[in-house]
């Protein structure tokens, strides 16, 4: 996405030691700092409703694990240790490649000139009345500098955002933090299964009440999408992490702020092939990418919707909405949490021997 809208518009941490403790195998363990247990079970990955989008149809059976997810989205000040700590450069931090760009769009359309090539990132950015919603150009602008140390271009910065979710990571930038931390990123199903908290069949995280000028459950979008946004929420652009109330799990932020990214390719079909199968046992996605919509693009799993979503253009806040985007791709409301496998953990803990 971000290589055609310039066209458009244009190691690991020290972590058994850090994470040991004395609990005992088959125990849950003591939880990993700022991670939450998610139990695993069986549930219906999905749904029919008949106002979700095609992706996200149809419901169908899918089992998870146990594992260890984020409590939160990862932050500035968390992506920052990261940095300190390794010397690493994001992808919006690098000049994009011509070869990169023209594989990702249709044979026969023009380069993007040369000048555009520089470090930066998209940025959402207010159009001054209303336009046509098919058109996500009329909103999203290429700004070169734009990177996570500046989400709205070279002139702002994350001072007193600390606590915000890091934005402008690509995937590859989110799988290289969870390297770093000992971690991974989820997997589509795990993430869902997360997100829905234990209440099985409702529409959103925090049950069914729909988001409403008197219930503000989640930083989303209000007023009229996208030149309108009147913050009743509190929040414009990204809230601090955890402000608006956990789900079932203690998770925060499944719905709204940042969309978050997931490890499985994107593929628009893969619910309708998945249900015929029966139960889908901890699926890691499909083995490629599969748009029809963007043929040229190879995509990655995003969740969670953001701080953009609003019903008069995708309600993807929602626990079953999915989309997918290119691993380059950095944007100022895209972040990502991790997660942790429990064989993982437990690895590191010591093994109750038994009597001697």
């Amino acid at each position: 996405m971000k290589r055609s809208l310039i066209l458009v518009g244009a190691g690991l941490a020290a972590f058994a030691a850090a994470y040991a403790s004395t609990a005992h195998w088959g125990v849950r363990p003591v939880a990993p700092e700022g991670m939450v247990w998610i139990p695993g079970g069986d549930f219906l990955m999905g749904t029919d409703d008949a106002s979700a989008w095609p992706e996200e149809k149809p419901a169908h059976l899918v089992h998870v694990d146990g594992f260890w997810l984020d409590r939160t989205e990862v932050t500035n000040a968390a992506f920052r240790r990261f940095v300190e700590a390794t010397g690493y450069v994001t992808t919006a931090e690098k000049a994009p490649s011509l070869d990169d760009i023209m594989r990702q769009v249709a044979p026969g359309t023009p380069p993007p000139d040369p000048d555009s090539l520089v470090p930066g990132s998209l940025v959402f950015t207010p159009p001054a009345g209303e336009v046509d919603l098919r058109d996500f150009s009329q909103w999203w602008a290429w700004v070169p500098g734009a990177n996570w140390r500046h989400p709205e271009g070279p002139e702002s910065s994350i001072d007193g955002r600390d606590d915000h979710p890091v934005v402008h990571v690509s995937w590859d930038d989110a799988v290289a933090f969870a390297r770093w931390a000992g971690k991974r990123l989820p997997t589509e199903a795990e993430w869902e299964f997360a997100a829905r908290g234990g209440h099985e069949g409702q529409p959103y995280v925090w049950g069914r009440e729909p988001p409403s000028d008197k219930h503000r459950p989640a930083n989303i979008w209000q007023g009229r999408f996208p030149d309108v946004n009147t913050a009743e929420d509190g929040f414009e652009r990204t809230a601090p992490v955890g402000r608006f109330s956990a789900n079932g799990y203690g998770l925060h932020d499944m719905a709204g702020n940042v969309w978050e990214w997931c490890s499985d390719w994107f593929d628009r079909d893969l619910y309708r092939r998945r249900a015929k199968s029966g139960t889908a046992v901890n699926p890691v996605g499909p083995e490629h990418s599969n748009d029809p919509l963007h043929p040229f693009e190879l995509r990655r799993v995003q969740r969670g919707g953001s701080f953009l979503c609003n019903d008069s253009y995708c309600s993807r806040y929602r626990p079953s909405a999915r989309q997918g985007s290119t691993p380059d791709t950095g944007m100022s409301h895209v972040g990502f949490r991790c997660a942790l496998s429990a064989d993982a953990r437990k690895a590191a803990e010591p093994r109750d021997q038994g009597p001697r």
